[in-house]
């Protein structure tokens, strides 16, 4: 009889335990789901605070917009179709022109024959060292 209450409240007290457990994991999630709006509201504030600036304004309208203050003069600069460089794109050198990069397989395939086909020393053994002569 007695092992028989017992069974009785440890069924009953498992499944308090696991809710209670369940309902823990469900306040933990919304406690991050909160930091993580105010994070977000926080940033938003920030942003909101920044636009309120009219040096920002001025600075956001001439990047994005390309907008100028009285006086100035602004230029555009063209590529060689005659369209319009983006404002992030910086002029090169026209004579630094790039190579044309190998493909890597070419590069490994190049560095299996190497392995395979060593070339032939073209001096005798190293007789200095970092600057130590080997004795």
């Amino acid at each position: 009889m007695l092992v028989l209450v017992l069974a009785v409240l440890t069924v009953s007290y498992a499944s308090s335990l696991r809710a209670y457990l369940q309902q823990r994991s469900h306040i933990d999630d919304l406690k991050t789901a909160i930091a993580e709006r105010e994070a977000s509201i926080n940033a938003l504030e920030r942003e909101k605070r920044r636009w309120q600036d009219p040096a920002f304004v001025r600075a956001q309208a001439r990047a994005r917009f390309g907008y100028l203050m009285p006086g100035e003069t602004g230029f555009l600069v063209l590529d060689e179709n005659g369209d319009p460089l983006e404002t992030r794109v910086s002029l090169s050198d026209p004579d630094d022109r790039a190579s044309v990069p190998t493909a890597w397989w070419s590069q490994a395939w190049a560095s299996v024959e190497l392995a395979g086909n060593p070339p032939a020393p073209s001096e005798g053994p190293a007789l200095e060292i970092d600057g130590v002569k080997k004795q």
